[in-house]
């Protein structure tokens, strides 16, 4: 742990030093008191960078509460873009290295006229660096501060002929990966959930990730939960993070205590939580199945606590099934090979990866595309369909940028 943090240190004091040195050949021009604002400013982040790593060795990031997190936060997403920025003066350095080298067979003359071209290509080369430096990092910061609060409503039609008439027009408002603790206060959450009390759907689905460890995230958040009502209920289903597996726990019985406690606040809150079992929908005398399994995990070596065999079990007699299903890889690992009378799968799990590009019609991408093959949004595949929710929290980065938290509204269709 201690090499781990000097290794860590090191990296900072490098990079900072670097960056000063080009806040410093970018200011010389400007005026006195806009060069001690400029260099004063970039001074003060160095410090926190420095105090943020010291106190992350007293108190390790699991001790964190939130507004230290978002603080933490601000200081790593600084340094990635410094050390991003400051890629071009390392290379203008190796340049001017193998230059001075060559230069030792050359004239006096030459010497001298490299000599001449030194001061503005550093101070070239320091504009550049500032530039890659501060443009991501304005962008990141304005994720953390608005991205990740802005609240997008996703409406989806699913046609499908095995629907019965009486669902014709159902509507179903998915959320997923609410990740309570890493909110700094209910009001966001809050603001998020009349957002989808105003969509007046007839079921409300929660696909996992309530928590991003443990149960006692939730507390203080009861009463934002339990705001969610709908004529067909509230169903949820639990995430990876729920389970508390990347919390180290003293003893095995504490990590059980904390899964039971998670699940009391699914009930408390009113919410039906599925485990490895299905429940039946009645419109109009028409019935159909929702399913609802744990986590199961076909990608980067997730836990496959799910159980299908059991929730599928005695559904036969159901025209149209919806499945609730966490981890989207679940969808081509399992059930399109296996479970082809799932007319519907919904899942979460991908967060678009909190950052990307998407323009309707034109482009959707996002770095997590090269690890899940559906990462967001509606996809097909035969008869069967998938949406994959953006997720409505965040995790890691206290922040969401270009792929905005999500709320789906999904129309079922009879065709």
């Amino acid at each position: 742990m201690i090499i781990r943090f000097i290794i860590f240190f090191l990296v900072i004091l490098v990079v900072e030093v670097y960056f000063l040195q080009a806040v410093k050949t970018f200011s010389q021009d400007f005026s006195q008191t806009k060069k001690n604002t400029i260099l004063y400013t970039a001074y003060g982040l160095t410090l926190l960078s420095f105090l943020v790593a010291i106190i992350s060795l007293v108190y390790p990031p699991p001790n964190w509460n939130n507004l230290f997190r978002f603080v933490a936060a601000i200081c790593l997403i600084l340094l990635i873009c410094k050390i991003f920025g400051i890629c071009f003066l390392i290379i203008d350095d190796i340049i001017r290295l193998f230059r001075w080298i060559f230069s030792l067979f050359q004239t006096k003359s030459s010497e001298a006229i490299e000599a001449g071209t030194k001061i503005s290509r550093l101070k070239f080369m320091s504009q550049i660096a500032i530039t890659f430096t501060v443009i991501p990092a304005v962008g990141f910061l304005y994720g953390m501060v608005r991205g990740a609060y802005k609240y997008r409503v996703h409406k989806v039609k699913v046609p499908s002929p095995n629907l019965p008439d009486a669902f014709n027009g159902y509507k179903i408002v998915q959320i997923s990966d609410i990740h309570t603790g890493s909110f700094l206060d209910n009001s966001a959450l809050e603001r998020a959930f009349d957002i989808v009390m105003q969509q007046n759907a007839d079921l409300i689905l929660f696909t996992g990730d309530l928590v991003n460890n443990k149960a006692i995230e939730t507390l203080g958040f009861e009463k934002v939960y339990s705001k969610l009502k709908a004529p067909h209920g509230v169903y949820s289903v639990l995430g990876n993070h729920d389970y508390g597996d990347y919390v180290q726990w003293d003893t095995p019985e504490e990590k059980r205590k904390n899964l039971e406690s998670l699940k009391a606040v699914h009930g408390n809150a009113g919410w039906r939580l599925l485990m490895n079992e299905h429940v039946e929908l009645e419109r109009n005398g028409q019935k159909i199945a929702l399913l609802g399994i744990e986590n199961w995990g076909g990608s980067l070596h997730f836990p496959k606590y799910g159980r299908m065999d059991l929730a599928h079990k005695n559904t036969a007699e159901y025209p149209f099934k919806i499945l609730m299903s966490h981890d989207p890889s679940h969808w081509e690992k399992q059930v399109q090979l296996e479970y082809k009378d799932i007319d519907l799968t919904l899942s979460g799990h991908t967060h678009g990866m909190q950052f990307g590009i998407e323009i309707p019609g034109l482009i959707k991408w996002s770095p997590v595309k090269y690890i899940y093959k559906q990462w967001a949004g509606l996809y097909k595949q035969d008869n069967q369909f998938l949406y994959v929710n953006r997720g409505l929290g965040f995790l890691g980065y206290p922040g969401r940028l270009g792929i905005w938290p999500e709320i789906t509204v999904l129309e079922l269709q009879k065709v």
